[in-house]
């Protein structure tokens, strides 16, 4: 599969520096930021500074120091939060299916209070 990233999605303006965010965390390949419409108590997005489009993406394409970059922020966060004790819900959307609102990969940290189920049974 081709990826076709889009330049001009918001996140990509985040990382250039045109549109501001509340900073948690910012590393050499990741930046981690809370979300502008929190769903928890915790709400913080994890975006790897490159240009990947979702999860399979970066898996195929990331060099090594990006991945384990990112996979450490990711924890990093976690810890920073305070939610790797009571846990944490890690979400990621990917296309039209998964509901992917920005064609840039970013997970939710989401904790803080129950979360209940996921997903209901259709």
């Amino acid at each position: 599969m081709a990826f076709d990233y889009d330049s001009e999605n918001i996140f990509a303006k985040i990382l250039r520096g045109e549109i501001p965010n509340d900073t948690v965390l910012e590393t050499e390949h990741s930046l981690a930021f809370r979300d502008i419409r929190p769903q928890a108590p915790v709400h913080v997005l994890v975006i790897p500074k490159g240009a990947y489009i979702s999860y399979d993406h970066f898996a195929q394409e990331a060099s090594e120091a990006e991945i384990v970059d990112y996979v450490r922020a990711i924890g990093e966060v976690c810890r920073m939060e305070g939610v790797e004790g009571d846990g944490f819900r890690m979400i990621s959307n990917a296309g039209e299916h998964g509901v992917q609102e920005v064609p840039h990969l970013h997970v939710h940290i989401l904790g803080g209070r129950p979360l209940g189920r996921m997903l209901q049974q259709a």
